[in-house]
This record gives C-alpha cells, sequence and structure tokens, in this order.
C-alpha cells in the first residue's frame, strides 16, 4: 500500500482547488452571458430567444460562442 507524503496531499488539496475554481468560474461566466443576452436589445426579437435557447441548451460552450459572437461586437464599437 503507497502512502501518500505531505506534499501529495498538499498537491491534491490544490488540484481541488483549481477544479473547484474553475467550475465556479464557468457558472458565473454562463449566468452573466445569460443575464446579458436576456437584458440586451437585438434588432430582430427572435434574435433573443435563439441566443437564450443556445446557452441555456449548450451550457458553457454556448456562453463561449455567444460571447466571442455578440460580446465583441461591443467592444470593436467602443
Amino acid at each position: 500500500m503507497m502512502e501518500l507524503s505531505w506534499l501529495g496531499i498538499l498537491a491534491i488539496i490544490i488540484l481541488v482547488l483549481i477544479i473547484i475554481g474553475l467550475i465556479v468560474f464557468c457558472i458565473i461566466f454562463w449566468i452573466w452571458m445569460l443575464v446579458d443576452s436576456i437584458k440586451r436589445r437585438y434588432k430582430d426579437s427572435n434574435d433573443k430567444i435563439v441566443w437564450v435557447i443556445v446557452i441555456v441548451l449548450t451550457g458553457i460552450l454556448g456562453a463561449i460562442i455567444y460571447y466571442f459572437v455578440e460580446k465583441r461586437k461591443d467592444r470593436k464599437r467602443r
């Protein structure tokens, strides 16, 4: 049976904390993009419905796509 040293235990704890941090970040990012898509004014009213459905059904991937497609337009306009 293999024993873990204190360094090994510390590495596992750090890895778990990093994973938890990434999960929390993804959830916050997903909620942020969902709220942004709901509040945004679109030229076509169907765009809002489509983006909300995309973000809800595809999760973090949809939020990332929304960020690069819609949010980046805001930066270019400024």
